[in-house]
């Protein structure tokens, strides 16, 4: 499905299915709204749906995996090369994202977007071997950003065709905080020194070029704020570009979507910003200890349920939310109602 098609198919949440699944919440035998964001998600994804009844045994996590040419500047503490190595360790399970999968009984299905190399993992939406150096210009033309959109939108209807009812956004390519720093600075006109921290570890110098690099690129390029595809073009990277596509997706083919850390909040911000609409269909999970993530949550009119100061990636702050997610729909499931226990249901006092 094109950008163009996705985006016409995207409608409001159904409001009368979150009509129905606050009302069996309400029927539910515990003081009303006691269960917070467990209840909120719930309805939620019953408007996203549009099916009070919860469906969302059958999961996924879709880590984009991309390279990004400005690693050439000093911007990382490891290697280009480790971005191969992980994505196909997705594959054999070994990650810490993949040991969390396990637990909460998650498929990890890895997409190359954009590596260096082809690997294990399937290429068949691979854009291009990694993006521009974009502090010498564009890190990717703005047709390409439009192929790696399309390509995680292609992932959220392959998914909702095989019975995924709930997707994790993750992502892996060293040098993608770099990327995502620069697009945040630029669509939320901050300046670069307050969105950028230290990624995967970098020291006081590292940390120093990584913001020049930042601001050379933004220099070099004046990617137009008004424009977030154009943004994702000159600053970004592919696998920013297909965790948006995924928000895209969701939002036009009615699964629920949830947001990882930093990284996918920019990519949520992107799709946010090119459709609105899809934020309604967005689930945040946690906030990352990047410095611009609470600020990413406030721009997308979000508020995470988990404060662990995680900042790993791989979309393993996205599965944590699982657990949370499956205690609030058992209950919703299966919890006695008033009417079952004779007892007078609680009402809203103003």
């Amino acid at each position: 499905m094109t950008l163009e098609e996705t985006l016409a198919q995207i409608k409001p949440l159904d409001e009368r299915a979150i009509e129905t699944a606050a009302k069996r919440w309400d029927s539910i035998a515990k003081p009303l709204h006691s269960l917070g964001k467990m209840e909120k998600m719930v309805i939620q994804i019953a408007g996203i749906t549009g099916n009070p009844d919860m469906h969302i045994n059958k999961r996924a996590l879709v880590p984009m995996c991309a390279d990004n040419g400005v690693v050439e500047e000093g911007v990382t503490q490891t290697g280009q090369e480790v971005t191969a190595i992980v994505a196909e360790n997705f594959l054999s399970g070994d990650t810490s994202a993949c040991v969390m999968c396990r637990q909460c009984g998650t498929k990890v299905i890895p997409v190359d977007i954009g590596m260096a190399v082809d690997t294990k993992v399937a290429t068949d939406l691979k854009v291009a071997c990694g993006t521009a150096n974009m502090t010498k210009g564009p890190a990717m033309t703005r047709e390409q950003a439009v192929q790696a959109l399309e390509a995680g939108i292609e992932m959220v209807r392959r998914l909702k065709e095989d019975g995924y009812g709930l997707l994790a956004t993750g992502e892996m390519g060293i040098g993608n905080t770099t990327t995502s720093s620069a697009v945040a600075s630029v669509l939320l006109k901050r300046p670069v020194e307050e969105m950028t921290g230290r990624g995967a570890g970098l020291s006081g110098d590292g940390l120093n070029r990584k913001i020049h690099a930042i601001k050379k690129a933004i220099e070099i390029n004046q990617p137009n704020q008004e424009d977030a595809i154009d943004v994702l073009a000159k600053v970004g990277g592919f696998d920013i570009a297909g965790m948006a596509g995924m928000f895209l997706g969701g939002a036009a083919f009615g699964v629920p979507v949830v947001i990882d850390g930093f990284i996918s909040c920019v990519a949520a911000l992107i799709a946010q910003r090119i459709c609105p609409q899809t934020g309604d269909y967005m689930i945040a999970s946690h906030v990352s200890k990047e410095p611009a993530a609470h600020l990413l949550l406030e721009a997308l009119g979000k508020e995470a349920v988990l404060h662990g100061e995680m900042c790993l990636g791989e979309g393993s702050g996205a599965v944590a939310l699982f657990p949370f997610l499956d205690m609030g729909v058992a209950v919703y499931e299966s919890m006695s109602t008033f009417e079952d226990i004779h007892v007078d249901q609680y009402e809203e006092l103003v």
